[in-house]
């Protein structure tokens, strides 16, 4: 549990979109330790909700949580859905980066307008703190996932300072992919796997950032007690060469499992909206960061952050974003083993 963060999140009223999802369920359970009095779970996805609600105790299910269903593109829904809340987590987006591709649009009217309903519905209802949950995909967008994401951020940044008053805070949460969540690379390759390959992967050069799902939720909660409005946090993390995941995740399967024959990988060239490389922030940003052990804390540019209150955790300086690609930070494919293994990805 994170050190402090139990006396902002204890007693209050916590609603989380796209609660249902992978991480906005993994959110809610993390949550739950702190001790809230009520989270709300709104997705809509019914059988995720049913899906999820079935996964509960009784006594957990009755007393603490509430399931919603809606859309963020409801703007409506989203201001009813938050009425009497102190905290919003909003990690509802489309995230499927050839989906976004082909469909512009509807990624924009989810990931862009839904994020403004929620700022709308945090504003019209005084609620506390909102925590966005954004992706290093953000980060230079050549897609339109991306952009979306991108624009998210900073209409979340902006709304700090236009709300009027005192509440609510506004900040964002900038994740790589996170192992094992819905439709991430893992699961895919696993699957892949067991079917006898064979494994399709777009480009051998292709690096990507990667964060347990433990430390995602770690990293929000954090977030929800550092904030003090426009900030982008982001976790350290390592990277890995995803042709050399692939390689990593079939030796570990075959080990297990004694398989004589081994899946084989093919290239199938990049995707719509593909980037090579990711980073954890860009070059612009990189004059204004707090950067601690495991965390970097983005301020907000749209204002002196002289004026902001000081950071317990440090002062802000310049920091090399170059050392923060994803191709300057791989594991080794013995390390992938070891991060399969530590992880118990297969069992």
């Amino acid at each position: 549990m994170v050190k402090d963060a139990k006396k902002i999140i204890k007693g209050k009223n916590i609603l989380i979109t796209g609660g249902a999802g992978s991480i906005g369920g993994a959110l809610a359970l993390e949550v739950l330790k702190y001790k809230p009095k009520a989270i709300r779970i709104l997705d809509i996805h019914e059988f995720s909700l049913f899906k999820f609600e079935q996964s509960l105790d009784k006594k957990t299910r009755d007393e603490k949580f509430r399931f919603i269903l809606g859309d963020v593109r409801d703007a409506d829904r989203i201001r009813r859905s938050a009425e009497g809340v102190n905290i919003i987590y909003h990690t509802a987006a489309y995230k499927h980066v050839p989906f976004c591709e082909y469909n512009p649009f509807e990624a924009v009217k989810v990931n862009v307008l839904g994020t403004q309903n929620v700022i709308d519905a945090a504003i019209h209802n005084n609620v506390e703190r909102v925590v966005y949950i954004s992706t290093d995909k953000a980060v230079n967008p050549t897609g339109t996932l991306g952009a979306s994401k991108l624009l998210g951020e900073k209409i979340i940044t902006a709304a700090n300072f236009h709300k009027g008053r005192k509440f609510p805070v506004f900040s964002s949460v900038r994740f790589g992919n996170v192992i094992m969540s819905n439709g991430s690379v893992i699961p895919l390759f696993l699957d892949q796997i067991k079917k006898g390959g064979p494994v399709f992967v777009t480009s051998p050069e292709i690096t990507r950032f990667f964060m347990p799902m433990n430390k995602a939720v770690e990293l929000i909660v954090n977030a929800t007690h550092l904030m003090q409005g426009g900030e982008i946090f982001v976790f350290k993390m390592k990277a890995v060469k995803i042709e050399d995941l692939a390689n990593s995740l079939i030796d570990e399967y075959v080990k297990i499992r004694g398989l004589k024959n081994r899946p084989k990988v093919i290239l199938t060239g990049m995707r719509a909206g593909e980037k090579i490389h990711e980073s954890l922030f860009a070059e612009h940003e990189s004059g204004n960061i707090i950067e601690t052990k495991d965390m970097l804390v983005i301020l907000p540019q749209l204002a002196p952050y002289q004026k902001l209150p000081r950071y317990k955790i440090g002062r802000p300086g310049k920091t090399n974003h170059k050392a923060h690609y994803s191709h300057k930070s791989l594991l080794s494919p013995e390390e992938i083993k070891k991060f399969i293994r530590e992880n118990k990805i297969i069992n």
